[in-house]
């Protein structure tokens, strides 16, 4: 209730405010006329402030706000169909040509990323592949692999019997056959969720405890939390690329952590959407196609650094082998910091 109170008594006082608020200054058609920036308060000379750069009048109506909002869209289109040929295919070329300059052109790295990062959860949650009722799957898989490993023991088994019976040595066969038992165990356990503090080690830490106490308790709600935290700190996959870009130019005068950002921010806005390519292929059952894309970010890693950075090939394909480790590394870390996220 008290929330509920809260939204009323906000309500209230925006309407208090909209009844005590002159509306001095609007004309018939909508729109302010004013001598000063409303803004900033300099005196107008023109369509624009030449202090601030606001529109010399703002408007007051809904006609005048839906125009707004469709030259908004209309700008970003046109943006887009011109930003977004160039991140395929000439990713370096965008991101010199942003660098130097070229800002009313493109797309800003960071809008094309927030946008790119909401349509990729739109499509997936669309498409089901984020629906939290998977997780069930997973008992079905652990139960398959239970079953490989049982056939896998009595092939060792079997195996035995016949080094037994031939007089030859079974000490690697047994060795071999404790292991898969322990295995074997272990994964009965996770399928009955049984395990216990024994079993995580009087060693692990209390937390590493808690974390799988919560795991097994509610996996989907876990599940949930880790996709939430994906959406709402997907940007943090920016500040922990840039360290990995500083150590392909360590010390270099030339390329500065700016050139760096937006190198990154773009390429992970194509990262982005080759996601929402896949899971488009995947659920038109193509999982064939989805899986070769998987030999695309390298690809365009390279044209993106050889492009961005003016590098000659061989420069490039040893920064595209290095920066492909280190987007794994960044990713893990991205992993790392969602899973807590999730099970806090």
């Amino acid at each position: 209730m008290g929330e509920f109170d809260a939204i009323g008594d906000a309500m209230t006082g925006g309407m208090l405010a909209a009844a005590v608020e002159p509306r001095t200054g609007v004309g018939d058609d909508g729109h302010t006329h004013e001598a000063n920036c409303l803004n900033c308060g300099a005196p107008l000379a023109g369509t624009y402030c030449s202090n601030c750069g606001q529109k010399a009048h703002v408007h007051r109506s809904l006609r005048a706000f839906m125009g707004d909002f469709v030259a908004g869209v209309l700008n970003f289109e046109g943006k887009f169909w011109k930003t977004l040929p160039m991140l395929v295919w000439r990713p370096g070329e965008l991101t010199r040509r942003y660098i130097v300059g070229e800002r009313a052109t493109f797309i800003s790295p960071i809008a094309l990323y927030l946008f790119s990062v909401f349509l990729t959860f739109a499509v997936l949650n669309f498409t089901g592949a984020l629906d939290t009722g998977k997780v069930d799957d997973v008992g079905a898989n652990i139960q398959f692999v239970v079953k490989e490993q049982q056939a896998e023991i009595a092939k060792l088994e079997k195996q035995r019997a016949e080094a037994v019976k031939a007089g030859k040595p079974v000490t690697n066969l047994d060795k071999k056959l404790t292991q898969d038992k322990k295995d074997l165990a272990a994964l009965e356990k996770v399928r009955h969720g049984q395990l216990t503090d024994a079993d995580v080690g009087d060693e692990t830490p209390q937390w590493i405890r808690g974390v799988v106490e919560k795991v097994q308790k509610n996996p989907q709600l876990v599940v949930t939390n880790m996709q939430d935290a994906a959406s709402k700190y997907s940007w943090l996959l920016i500040p922990l690329s840039l360290p990995f870009m500083w150590l392909l130019f360590p010390f270099s005068r030339k390329y500065r952590l700016y050139d760096h950002t937006v190198f990154v921010t773009y390429s992970l806005s194509f990262m982005m959407m080759l996601v929402i390519v896949a899971d488009a292929l995947i659920e038109f059952n193509m999982p064939a196609v989805a899986g070769f894309l998987f030999f695309v970010p390298p690809f365009h890693m390279y044209r993106q650094l050889r492009g961005a950075y003016q590098l000659g090939r061989f420069s490039a394909i040893v920064r595209t082998l290095f920066l492909t480790t280190f987007a794994f590394i960044a990713g893990a870390l991205f992993f790392v910091v969602v899973a807590a996220l999730g099970v806090a």
